[in-house]
């Protein structure tokens, strides 16, 4: 019998997709594509609304792997308990890099040298202009430094900014230098000027960026979130920056979507783009050749890359 695919795209648009599988298009629709019971491989529909995703996971008593498209997997943790042990779960490590890391660049100088009060100003036909910090010289400091930390790194360079410091769940070396690990974040907050956040949402992560993590950077830095929304305590954040000692720059929110009504929204020094960090024209082509890969070593028997965890 030929094991069904699932995928969030037509098979026919995704180039270099090998032959000897069954290629079913499903995209978080209410009816599926063919009986979750055959499918063999499941990619997840990307960017749907909560729920959609591990929908059909409880049907798919024959799925031997799992794939995400987004770098983090925590919207599909609730349908693991379905699955029978061994199937494997793959996130898109590499699809969202090159984006991801756009924005954080973007919301680093445009908060740095107050882009949201120049187009607040358009609106209005005033001149506000005035003396900004730059990004160079600035200290940096990157919480967890993956593959996505990395392509940050990539862009800070050319800013000439001071040396970046790298932090991620376990300390390593890289060619750039060291990564330090988390327990090493209480000495290493107060020497930031800016402060990335790219950590998958985790038990070790939430909350992390709490009080008493903010209470050590130094007056004035901007902390800039490209990660997950509940990495940081939404009321300690509210309160530093309605404080105005420090200022933030949000892809990601706790809620999410901020209601409209949220006190996030109207707070000082805070700039909020509404999750952004993948979603552009560099996402399809990595995510089908991502897709290709895979699925040309799942076809061979070959060990899958990006495999976060096996269901035990």
């Amino acid at each position: 019998m030929t094991d069904d695919v699932w995928l969030p795209f037509p098979a026919d648009e995704v180039p270099g997709l090998p032959e000897g599988l069954n290629y079913r298009f499903w995209n978080g629709e209410p009816d599926y594509p063919a009986d979750p019971a055959d499918c063999a491989y499941y990619v997840v529909p990307y960017m749907k609304p909560p729920g959609v995703g591990v929908r059909p996971l409880p049907e798919m008593t024959s799925v031997r792997a799992v794939q995400t498209l987004s770098a983090g997997v925590d919207h599909v943790q609730s349908g693991l308990k379905y699955l029978r042990p061994g199937v494997q779960l793959c996130n898109a490590r590499g699809v969202h890099d090159a984006s991801t890391a756009e924005l954080a660049l973007t919301l680093i100088l445009a908060s740095l040298r107050g882009v949201p009060d120049f187009v607040r100003g358009q609106d209005l036909g005033e001149w506000r202009s005035g003396f900004r910090p730059a990004l160079a010289d600035k200290s940096v400091l990157i919480v967890g430094y993956g593959a996505i930390g990395s392509a940050i790194e990539d862009r800070l360079v050319p800013f000439e900014v001071a040396p970046v410091v790298r932090v991620a769940r376990s300390a390593r070396t890289t060619e750039r230098g060291p990564v330090h690990p988390l327990s090493d974040l209480p000495a290493l907050l107060p020497e930031a000027d800016v402060v990335i956040l790219v950590t998958p949402l985790t038990e070790d992560t939430r909350g992390l960026v709490n009080a008493a993590f903010l209470a050590r950077l130094k007056d004035g830095a901007l902390l800039v979130n490209v990660g997950r929304g509940p990495v940081v305590d939404t009321k300690a954040l509210l309160a530093e920056l309605e404080s105005g000692r420090i200022h933030a720059a949000l892809d990601v929110t706790d809620p999410e979507p901020l209601p409209r009504d949220h006190p996030l929204w109207q707070a000082p020094g805070v700039l909020i783009s509404p999750h952004v960090g993948g979603p552009t024209s560099a996402f399809m082509p990595r995510a089908k050749r991502l897709l290709a890969t895979q699925l040309t070593r799942f076809a061979a028997g070959e060990p899958l890359d990006n495999v976060v965890l096996t269901v035990g």
